[in-house]
């Protein structure tokens, strides 16, 4: 088909590939000065932006000769799957990819399901603009975005492209005199790092459906993060513990001063400390040390205690502390997560509430880089709340340590000038608001601040061929500390902490041992990552941007990669199978040094310094080396799934070598013919070569009975499965299916006795009919816990009483009582959440309520369910708003053919026609 005929059918541009705009050709004038052929010349001037906070902020500033319009984010998308592919594609080879592999990389663009109302809306609005202002984010995706818009609007009015760091007065004002086009060099870098993860994810994905577990999902950037993650584990599993000893002392001056100190050498032998033990065997890499056990630690302190000790060494030496830069995406995230305990996706659902209502500038940035009004309103600040002595004479200036930082070119800082108060916005903002907003305002003002200086002190004390070492640390002027500790709520409180004062002494001074205590130590395993140090690792390498750190936790959790236990990530075994595919055949592909490269890759594209069509076909088809599509070729044949989904726990050393195996629902234990289930909540480093052959022994006494049922005369066991132990009634090859039931939460495997398993077996239990409506109370172990129902009625069971012996009088109890969960149960309870301001749309309250299926959004009128993973409580309400509009533009549900009507037009289409029956009737 003819480039004409793709782009009348309005799905396909490829920014600067022949195709011309008039709105973006070199050749005419620049936008701001282009005449226009409008007859509305004398009317508003249209200005888009992608959410309605922004516009409303924006609007604010903008006063009447402006209208304020959202585009509700993207407004263009390559296809999600086959059903939206235009209908002119579906037979070519690619059409599954959404883009033209075989005629440089043409994406397919096509407008996603429920966005064509809010587009013919801003049409309309167009229609009788004066001219167009584009004022969406100043990152690539903001700028594909206004790209976008002029591509789907055709504007015949003059455009121009707003672009601030925060929405404030001064920052719009100076937009509007200074606008500029659309750059497309960012635009091509989003669309090729779009295109880049279609390849990517489309190509690779059905690979994992294949050889792994169904709905998969490979990733440009997710798929190095979960290795990382998994590789920490492999170390963790990998770690063998180590322990020593040492002493604690206590020692005294004359004036009755103490000091504890510990031991550090013997006889000139060191003491080791936990880096000295080699992490994979547990012992020591230096064999020259002290190595002490129990018995020999306390031996020594018996032997010593009484003897001469003294003041061998005091090293006094100072040290300046410099404050830390102002806070990037990442290092926003990381601290969040340290200080707040917020997670990467609520760090920044709350920053952009404050930055679209214009407290902070743009919260997307990988720049340390502060304005000169900034870093005046910060010197202003501290003179004024600490004093002239905590300001440093010459402002601070810090550049980004990143290869390209141009995502922004500011740091997150408080908006506006001179800077918002954060106890004058208590009032205004919400809790997490206002918190986030104080830990950014915090750092930007001790970015400007003076060193912190201080002195550390170190004290050697000899004694009996035994050396003992103190140190302690005195802050002689806190500086930036003052106003701001990393990792610390409280500044104050923590500057205590920092200080560790110790007594005068002087060397040769004679010192008393009042105590010697033997204290055992241990080496620990690497410690997983957290968001934080996620987030950290993928920076310091050179992986993703910092815009994607949240959406790439969110991808990993949700497609059940890795679990949080506490605040850690902890990486599933379908994990450790994905990667050991990828490690083993597609290698570049999750390699650190490779993926780091495509981020610069991508940033020479964006400054224009290489070729985007170049730089996918070296990608795809290769170049000196296999492409993507070169390496996929033959990968369906090659990988054995068996292999591919089994790890090596290890192997005792009378018996075969002990596996466990990803399975297409559940991973298990293998040795030989004998397998187990695993728990899916149970760790991989908890999988011990031990715990494993212990699960194997508990499932061969699973195949033993407990005991014989005496009503069917059928054996019960007491089995483990994936969901954790439960008894059965019956044996797999009987005839009838057996007949299974979960232990009550709070039971012991090792209580359950034959008696116990067929009171169990008896749930769902008859308590008997309801003295009013004569229906049957029954008594259920649910998967949320116990409950009774009486028709469609249900109630759970309060703590300590059990379905096994829940009474009928108890039962009819509870179902008098109002419900206090599930469907019918919103109107008589509070709203899981309301939120401050009312919809937009409606004027009604915008509520969170608990319903049948979970927890939905409601402004009144729009009801949309929660996404899968989607906290209550870090949800914003920008983002509610947003998913209501999208929801009511998609208009109601269509009404499902009832079963009578559909069997009608069913056996309509089957009968014959009257015209086919007189034929026939003729013949």
């Amino acid at each position: 088909m003819p480039r004409e005929a793709r782009r009348a059918a309005d799905s396909y541009f490829s920014p600067g590939r022949g195709v011309r705009n008039e709105t973006q050709d070199p050749n005419l004038p620049p936008m701001a000065k282009k005449k226009t052929t409008s007859t509305t010349a004398g009317g508003q001037a249209l200005v888009i932006v992608e959410s309605p906070a922004k516009a409303r902020t924006i609007g604010k500033y903008l006063g009447k000769n402006f209208r304020v319009e959202a585009s509700i984010g993207h407004v263009r998308d390559l296809p999600q799957g086959a059903k939206q592919v235009p209908a002119e594609y579906k037979g070519e080879p690619w059409a599954n990819l959404g883009v033209n592999v075989n005629q440089g990389f043409t994406p397919i663009y096509v407008v996603p399901p429920g966005k064509t109302k809010q587009i013919k809306l801003l049409k309309d609005q167009l229609k009788g603009a004066s001219a167009l202002y584009l004022a969406t984010d100043e990152d690539r995706e903001g700028e594909a975005i206004s790209w976008h818009l002029l591509e789907l609007l055709k504007p015949k009015v003059p455009v121009h492209r707003l672009v601030f760091h925060e929405i404030t007065k001064d920052a719009i004002e100076e937009a509007l005199r200074g606008p500029r086009q659309v750059d497309q060099g960012l635009v091509r870098a989003q669309e090729t790092r779009r295109i880049v993860d279609r390849l990517y994810g489309y190509e690779v994905s059905p690979l994992l459906w294949r050889k792994v577990r169904p709905k998969l999902s490979a990733g440009r950037v997710q798929s190095v993060a979960v290795r990382l993650i998994v590789e920490r584990e492999r170390e963790r599993m990998a770690f063998v513990s180590a322990t020593w000893w040492d002493l604690l002392g206590l020692f005294a001056k004359s004036d009755r001063q103490t000091l504890e100190a510990t031991l550090v050498s013997i006889d000139g032998r060191r003491i080791p400390a936990g880096k000295d033990f080699d992490p994979a065997t547990g012992k020591l890499k230096n064999k020259d040390l002290m190595l002490l056990d129990g018995p020999a630690a306390a031996a020594l302190a018996a032997r010593i205690r009484s003897g001469e000790f003294r003041v061998a060494g005091v090293e006094d030496k100072p040290y300046t502390s410099r404050p830390y830069p102002p806070f990037t995406t990442s290092t926003l995230q990381q601290e969040a997560n340290r200080k707040l305990g917020f997670t990467a996706r609520r760090t920044m659902q709350v920053a952009q509430s404050l930055y679209e209502n214009g407290h902070i500038t743009y919260m997307r940035t990988d720049s340390t880089n502060l304005a000169s009004v900034a870093v005046d309103d910060a010197r202003r600040l501290v003179a004024e709340n600490y004093g002239k002595e905590f300001l440093p004479a010459e402002p601070r200036l810090y550049r980004s340590k990143v290869k390209n930082a141009q995502e922004a070119h500011e740091a997150i800082r408080p908006a506006g000038h001179p800077f918002e108060l954060p106890d004058v916005m208590r009032s205004e903002l919400a809790s997490d608001e206002y918190r986030l907003f104080e830990l950014i305002w915090k750092r930007t003002i001790a970015s400007q601040m003076a060193d912190a200086r201080g002195r550390r002190i170190s004290i050697t004390i000899e004694g009996e061929g035994c050396v003992f070492q103190v140190s302690g640390k005195t802050i002689d002027f806190p500086g930036y500390l003052r106003a701001y500790v990393e990792g610390s709520d409280d500044p104050t409180a923590e500057l205590a902490d920092q200080e560790r004062v110790l007594p005068s002494v002087e060397v040769g001074e004679r010192l008393a041992c009042t105590s010697l205590e033997a204290k055992e130590h241990a080496t620990q395993a690497p410690a997983r990552y957290s968001e934080a140090s996620l987030t950290k690792a993928l920076e310091e390498r050179g992986i993703g941007r910092p815009s994607t750190y949240a959406s790439i936790i969110d991808t990993i959790l949700a497609r059940n990669y890795v679990f949080k236990k506490q605040n850690a990530l902890v990486p599933t075994w379908v994990a450790f199978s994905v990667v050991q595919l990828l490690e083993e055949h597609l290698g570049a592909l999750v390699d650190y040094q490779f993926t780091a490269q495509m981020e610069d890759d991508l940033d020479a594209i964006s400054r224009g310094e290489q070729d985007n069509v170049n730089y996918l076909e070296k990608l795809y088809f290769g170049d000196g080396r296999p492409g993507l599509k070169k390496q996929l070729e033959h990968k369906i044949d090659e990988i054995d799934p068996a292999r591919i989904g089994r790890i090596l726990i290890g192997q005792p050393a009378d018996g075969a070598p002990v596996y466990v195996r990803v399975g297409r629902y559940s991973p298990f234990v293998e040795q030989g013919d004998r397998t187990a289930s695993l728990p899916e909540d149970l760790p991989p480093d908890e999988v011990t070569l031990e715990a494993a052959l212990k699960l194997l022994d508990q499932a061969k006494q699973g195949d033993e009975p407990l005991g014989v049922c005496p009503e069917t005369g059928k054996p019960v066991y007491l089995k483990t499965g994936r969901f954790g132990p439960y008894v059965q009634r019956g044996a797999p090859d009987d005839d009838e299916k057996p007949q299974n039931a979960s232990l009550l939460k709070g039971m012991n495997p090792a209580d359950v006795d034959l008696a116990t398993a067929l009171k169990l077996l008896t749930l769902p239990r008859t308590l008997g009919p309801h003295p009013q409506s004569g229906k049957p109370i029954v008594a259920y172990n649910g998967r949320f816990g116990p409950y009774v129902k009486c028709g469609d009625d249900t109630r759970s069971l309060p703590a300590g009483v059990s379905p096994l012996e829940v009474t009928l009088d108890q039962a009819v109890e509870l179902l008098a009582q109002p419900k206090t969960r599930g469907r019918g149960a919103a109107a008589k309870k509070e709203p899981l959440r309301v939120f401050d301001k009312p919809s937009p749309a409606t004027d009604s309250p915008v509520q969170v309520l608990d319903g049948r299926y979970g927890p939905y959004l409601t402004d009144g009128e729009t009801n949309v369910s929660l996404r899968k993973g989607m906290s209550v409580e870090e949800l914003t309400y920008d983002e509610a708003v947003a998913m209501l509009a999208e929801k009511a533009a998609q208009g109601p549900p269509k009404k499902k053919a009832s079963r009578m009507a559909t069997t009608k037009k069913a056996a309509a289409k089957k009968a014959p026609s009257k015209k086919a029956v007189k034929k026939k009737s003729a013949s």
